[in-house]
């Protein structure tokens, strides 16, 4: 007789780990929200001025791309290279993939807008891979941009329209995280003949052991509940280890000091809505304290990851009109470096 599995923890519509280590990721919430989290295959021919292919970088550990590119005639100046953006996805490290249809909405946006070449990475997912597994992808990935840089690999859309002397690391929410993580280490060694230009956290979930403010007084949203944020963590953090690890609180006392560390030029994006607000604001006022060059971005009246759903972008005229003013201050911050 075949013994049933059973379900040891869940995360509300996301997410069901049973006893026998397998996880579930079917969503189960409102079934209007599915078509959100549906992958959206590559086309290399253009639509809508954006061509997108799925590349393994490391044939031995299975590390994949998505990579996005844009109409060569939608460079103001024909014949000159693509800045490069290198994204991490949010989801708690525990859920979502680069090719949903969410992040293939936004970042076909920013890839025309720009334009740049953005390169978004299939990052292992937790409780399978804990932490720091997705920081080691992420830092992977920039380092096979530096191996192209070099001319010791080739992806022919990288290598024939990318400027690696213009890369810029983005990440939303969890991916944020991954973003301070990937810059650190990126700031550690010589990436030559790459130039981390630039890096560009949207909304990350820093947090700390104990509640802020904001957690326990802004409004949750379909992207972010603390129920969500606390097992999400749970999940992710290597066992024993609580919110204020280095990954999740980079301005804690267990994390490098931020002063100590060589990071590039940051656009920092909040909402002012969200429930993560003060631990980033702390973030933010630890690099100011540390003269990094920063520069921060809020988006008023919005919860967190507001601009990944899609349903309120285009129902909502606020929302949407927040999404643009993000895609603008994103676009004018990459095309002054």
């Amino acid at each position: 007789m075949v013994q049933e599995k059973k379900l040891v923890d869940e995360v509300s519509g996301w997410l069901r780990v049973y006893d026998d280590g397998s996880v579930d990721r079917t969503w189960t919430g409102p079934p209007e929200f599915r078509f959100m989290a549906e992958p959206v295959p590559p086309h290399e021919h253009f639509i809508d001025g954006v061509a997108t292919r799925d590349v393994t970088i490391d044939p031995s550990s299975n590390l994949r791309v998505r990579i996005y590119l844009p109409e060569e005639h939608r460079n103001p100046t024909p014949g000159t290279k693509f800045p490069v953006v290198l994204h991490f996805h949010g989801g708690g490290f525990c859920i979502s993939q680069p090719d949903w249809l969410m992040y293939y909405d936004v970042y076909t946006r920013l890839a025309k807008s720009v334009p740049a070449i953005v390169v978004s990475v299939y990052l292992r997912l937790a409780p399978e891979n804990k932490l720091p597994a997705a920081c080691d992808d992420g830092y992977a990935a920039l380092l096979w941009l530096k191996s192209l840089a070099k001319g010791e690999s080739n992806e022919p859309w990288l290598n024939e329209h990318g400027d690696f002397t213009r890369v810029f690391l983005i990440g939303d929410s969890s991916g944020g995280n991954i973003v301070h993580q990937v810059a650190a280490r990126g700031g550690s060694i010589d990436l030559t003949p790459l130039s981390l230009s630039g890096a560009i956290p949207i909304h990350p979930g820093f947090a700390r052991a104990q509640r802020s403010k904001s957690e326990l007084e802004q409004p949750e949203s379909p992207f972010l509940t603390l129920d969500m944020a606390d097992k999400f963590l749970a999940l992710a953090l290597p066992d024993g280890c609580t919110k204020d690890h280095p990954v999740s609180c980079p301005m804690g006392s267990g994390a490098p000091p931020i002063e100590t560390l060589n990071l590039p030029p940051m656009l920092f994006c909040v909402a002012e809505k969200d429930l993560m607000l003060d631990t980033e604001m702390e973030y933010y006022e630890c690099l100011r304290k540390a003269n990094k060059d920063v520069e921060l971005l809020i988006s008023p009246q919005m919860g967190h990851s507001f601009y990944l759903n899609k349903i309120a972008v285009d129902k909502d005229p606020v929302t949407g009109a927040r999404t643009s003013e993000l895609i603008d201050g994103i676009k004018e911050f990459i095309n002054k470096k």
